[in-house]
């Protein structure tokens, strides 16, 4: 009797340990497959086109969606000249200034990216292009050998072409298909916003 138990007992601590390293490997997949991953991003909140006054940009909330869906870590761009949040109309004006003048507007903290195999760079789409601190940053690192995967929101442009000057940017990096999200589908829709980051994703 004593040794069914003891039997017993050891077969449960196989089938306890086969599971956990079952789970470890389930974990570690994406990470294996990928490498250590970051997303980038750069997103406004306030007066925002389509969706009025919004306590969370739109970009915001998809590089959220990808860092939960991946285990990526986050890192957000922020200017250190503030963007007017109280008028969309303001910002839009700036927006086209700096473009015009390729501006490269300072950000108040950066990232050793050297860690990282895989980063997703994400920015809301700016008069058919990316807002002027993503290029600040993009211009600032070496990116050979690694793998950019970009992402925007917008309200009709997709990613117009920002792809193209991303990989014309970041030499020596391999520039994988980006995801386009309507803003206001991030901002008032979230459960479809979701679904097409996983779509995207896997």
């Amino acid at each position: 009797m004593k040794l069914r138990s003891v039997f017993t007992i050891l077969m449960a601590a196989v089938c306890l340990a086969g599971s956990l390293f079952a789970q470890n490997k389930t974990s570690n997949s994406k990470e294996t497959k990928m490498g250590k991953s970051l997303v980038v991003y750069f997103s406004l909140a306030g007066d925002q086109y389509n969706v009025g006054i919004i306590k969370e940009g739109n970009t915001s909330i998809i590089a959220k969606f990808i860092a939960e869906e991946t285990g990526s870590e986050l890192f957000e761009l922020e200017t250190q000249k503030p963007y007017p949040t109280d008028s969309y109309s303001r910002l839009t004006q700036i927006a086209k200034d700096e473009q015009n003048k390729k501006a490269r507007p300072a950000l108040k903290a950066d990232i050793d990216i050297t860690a990282y195999d895989t980063i997703y760079i994400g920015y809301p789409n700016w008069w058919g292009d990316m807002p002027m601190p993503v290029y600040t940053f993009l211009e600032a690192h070496n990116w050979s050998g690694k793998t950019i995967i970009p992402f925007c929101t917008h309200e009709g442009s997709g990613l117009a072409g920002t792809g193209s000057k991303i990989r014309s940017t970041c030499k020596g990096a391999t520039v994988e298909k980006g995801l386009a999200v309507q803003g206001k589908v991030a901002q008032t829709n979230r459960s479809a916003a979701k679904k097409a980051v996983q779509d995207w994703l896997f």
